[in-house]
């Protein structure tokens, strides 16, 4: 059998490294040859902290085998460690106090058209045929400066008070990868009516962002945007589409729109903190405690697939 390299997401790609190097942040990439482990390490003030490292969905590897190397590769400087999934004891037992509960992302393996088109919804399938049969021009092209799709991610972002990647992030990305950040746009009639940015990193992609116009919401525009960026990236290699966070609570309709395509629900390990002071009291903390529903306030979220986003 191939032995092949791990899947790696967004945050732990090189191209992410490339892009926020490129904007000023310090990034190091670190390697354990011993154990065939990887991660990589943002630097940033934080208030309250100081300098911190922040490690996204890594390591790559196993997650034992890190905890008992990864001291060796990092100075004293804290450690926030946003985790894949794993044990909540492991890292309880080696010194990490749980600061946030996990979140879960919806990942859809990318295959033949056949595979993934059975593996959507009903509604969501239906959906898709009936933008289908509109005369809706998709097009695929590379993200450029001052795209409409960006500034009105912008102003979203400042109306509705979230805080994502740096502003300029997709843009930065595409133009220190090139041909990496897909623009994929939907036009009817002459009009632009929706539009997604698909960020490329090995043999993952993410979807960045979306946006739907009133016209593309009652054509089902999103759905079909979705689906060829899905065909697209099928058809060269890529192994799958990372579809971002599923938030039933705060996002019901575009969770449900994500596990509609045929996503998988991955929880993630949840937001750790590893500070000198504060990893013996962590190590005795009780098994009945260092779980999240005691910390974070919460079961984890289940998920069902209903009626899909428009």
């Amino acid at each position: 059998m191939e032995n092949r390299p791990p899947l790696l997401p967004l945050q732990q790609s090189p191209e992410f490294a490339r892009c926020l190097i490129a904007m000023g942040q310090l990034v190091t990439h670190h390697v354990c040859n011993s154990s065939g482990l990887s991660w990589q390490v943002q630097s940033k003030g934080i208030g309250g902290f100081g300098l911190v490292d922040l490690v996204t969905r890594g390591p790559v590897g196993n997650m034992e085998a890190w905890l008992q190397h990864w001291q060796q590769y990092h100075n004293t400087t804290p450690l926030l460690l946003n985790a894949p999934p794993c044990r909540s004891d492991l890292l309880r037992n080696h010194g990490f106090w749980p600061l946030i509960t996990p979140v879960t992302l919806g990942i859809t393996d990318l295959g033949g058209a056949q595979n993934m088109r059975s593996a959507m919804g009903q509604k969501w399938r239906n959906r898709l045929r009936r933008a289908e049969a509109c005369k809706i021009k998709v097009k695929c092209y590379d993200l450029q400066d001052r795209h409409w799709l960006i500034a009105t991610e912008d102003t979203q972002a400042r109306q509705k008070g979230y805080r994502g990647y740096p502003a300029g992030f997709s843009t930065m990305f595409g133009q220190i990868n090139p041909g990496q950040a897909k623009v994929f746009e939907a036009q009817y009639q002459g009009e632009i009516i929706a539009g997604i940015v698909v960020l490329l990193h090995r043999r993952m992609a993410t979807w960045q962002i979306g946006h739907n116009l009133p016209e593309g919401r009652q054509l089902n525009a999103m759905n079909l945007l979705l689906w060829r960026a899905m065909c697209w990236l099928s058809e060269r290699g890529y192994i799958q589409l990372d579809l971002g966070v599923l938030n039933g609570k705060d996002a019901e309709a575009l969770t449900r729109f994500k596990l509609g395509i045929g996503a998988n629900a991955q929880r993630q390990g949840g937001t750790w903190l590893y500070m000198n002071t504060l990893a013996p009291l962590a190590r005795r903390l009780p098994s009945r405690l260092s779980g999240f529903r005691n910390f974070c306030g919460g079961e984890p979220e289940t998920f069902k697939v209903s009626e899909p986003f428009s």
